[in-house]
């Protein structure tokens, strides 16, 4: 799917979308007539996006329409009408008028709704679209940014929506190479060896009921043109599948635990995304991978583990496994002296409790310039960011009596705990991210498709281009 500058011809595609007030439209696609009939048609349903035949659509919008909320409906019509193009048999769309904002905003909005999994289908219901065609002077290296993150995007819901009988700690890693190849980046595997010669207890304690290794990926995109001396670390939490481990889900909670790696999928193919845009960012991407799974040698509740910092914990349940992996890798970041360490997550169900499916969950201790700008990309980006406090008064109830920390504390304010949590293993500006109600969709709505989202990486992208 892509999104290009030329516009095809209207035998070509047979299927146009009209971004105007209902007083232009060009003659490079229609006869005088018909810009007539169109005329006529529009001349009372001017606020309203109107089906004129089955190839033509009009949306109504104003010139100077392009505030977050706008745009973002525009996105969300594209999405709508993405179904639309696809049962007329349309390889392109082609949008003619708008501004050069709004014509970008609907297309990725088609484009975005255009995905599907069909790898395990046997009869494939794959879709006739190919192309959006815009009539607009857009930057050829804007079209390609869009494109970029698109293709990110459905990299990362191809990788959530993969069972792990397919995508096991192995096969996400040896995909996270193949994507450091693709973009130039530096990569490197740590083995279970390495792993423990790095006494990275919270990812060796997950790993012990598996029968696979554990891995952990470190990405880095170090162009000499960099605008930033200490590079941003971004780490996503890898957990293939959890089972919960010894304090086992029940029931339709660990039908979609295939998306635990949610978190991993999102900030590898940001990293991809940014360093495919060839931006001036310094950047490292570190994945700690495992499943949670049970066997003999399995953690249980009460087990004490020394993590890579040092640090001791008391286990108190083990499906809090995600903060355990990803501390490791936070503090492990800290070699680098970055000058930010975000992380992306599915953490916790406190956060979709708290907030639902609609935004992401926000937290951290770096400079509230960072946390401003994230929220300002989300919004812009459609996902939105909500912050939530950060207080030292979370961390109370993670004291334990036995050792330095639990990996648990209470349940009021859960996910911020989770969150403080993770700040203690990092004396480095920090944001945690999670995404446990955005990364899976039970269903599809707007430009979101069933499963996999990729929720996070629009943001973190325009975050990353815009802030640094």
């Amino acid at each position: 799917m892509k999104i290009i500058n030329k516009i095809a011809k209207v035998e070509d595609s047979k299927f146009i979308l009209f971004l105007t007030d209902g007083e232009v439209f060009s003659e490079e696609f229609l006869e005088k007539d018909e810009i007539s009939f169109f005329k006529n048609e529009l001349s009372d349903k001017k606020d309203s996006a109107v089906l004129i035949s089955p190839t033509y659509i009009h949306f109504a919008v104003k010139s100077d329409s392009e505030d977050n909320t706008s745009l973002e409906k525009l996105r969300r019509l594209g999405g709508a009408i993405s179904s639309s193009a696809n049962n007329q048999k349309a390889e392109t769309i082609n949008i003619v008028g708008g501004t050069v904002a709004q014509s970008l905003a609907i297309a990725e909005g088609i484009a975005l709704a255009n995905y599907s999994f069909q790898k395990y289908n046997s009869e494939k219901k794959e879709s006739a679209l190919k192309n959006i065609s815009l009539l607009q002077n857009v930057p050829q290296k804007e079209l390609e940014s869009i494109n970029i993150q698109i293709e990110a995007v459905y990299c990362a819901r191809d990788l959530v929506n993969e069972p792990v009988i397919t995508l096991n700690t192995e096969a996400l890693a040896e995909k996270a190479k193949s994507l450091a190849e693709d973009c130039g980046a530096k990569v490197e595997i740590f083995s279970k060896t390495k792993i423990e010669s790095l006494q990275m207890g919270g990812l060796l304690a997950v790993n012990k009921g598996s029968d696979d290794p554990p891995a952990f990926v470190v990405l880095e995109w170090m162009p000499e043109n960099a605008k930033n001396e200490n590079p941003i670390a971004l780490v996503g939490k890898g957990v293939v599948y959890d089972t919960g481990g010894y304090n086992l889900k029940t029931g339709a909670f660990m039908t979609d635990m295939k998306m635990d790696m949610g978190g991993a999928a999102v900030m590898l193919n940001t990293f991809w995304a940014v360093a495919k845009a060839k931006l001036p960012i310094k950047l490292i991407c570190l994945l700690p991978i495992t499943d949670n799974r049970i066997n003999g040698k399995a953690v249980v509740s009460g087990d004490i583990i020394k993590m890579h910092n040092g640090a001791t914990v008391e286990i108190i349940n083990t499906d809090a496994e995600g903060r355990l992996i990803l501390a490791d890798a936070i503090s492990y970041a800290g070699k680098y002296n970055p000058e930010l360490i975000i992380d992306a997550a599915t953490l916790t169900g406190s956060a979709e409790r708290a907030i639902g499916k609609y935004a992401i969950l926000g937290m951290g201790n770096a400079d509230e310039k960072y946390m401003k700008s994230l929220k300002s990309a989300a919004m812009e980006s459609g996902e939105r960011l909500v912050e939530f406090p950060f207080w030292d008064d979370y961390a109370e109830s993670l004291k334990s009596e036995i050792a330095d920390m639990k990996n648990l504390g209470s349940p009021n304010g859960g996910a911020i705990v989770a969150g403080k949590f993770l700040e203690k293993f990092t004396k480095f500006p920090f944001i945690h991210l999670d995404i446990a109600g955005v990364s899976y969709a039970e269903s599809s709505s707007n430009y979101l498709r069933i499963g996999g989202t990729g929720v996070g990486i629009r943001t973190l992208f325009s975050f990353l281009a815009k802030t640094i």
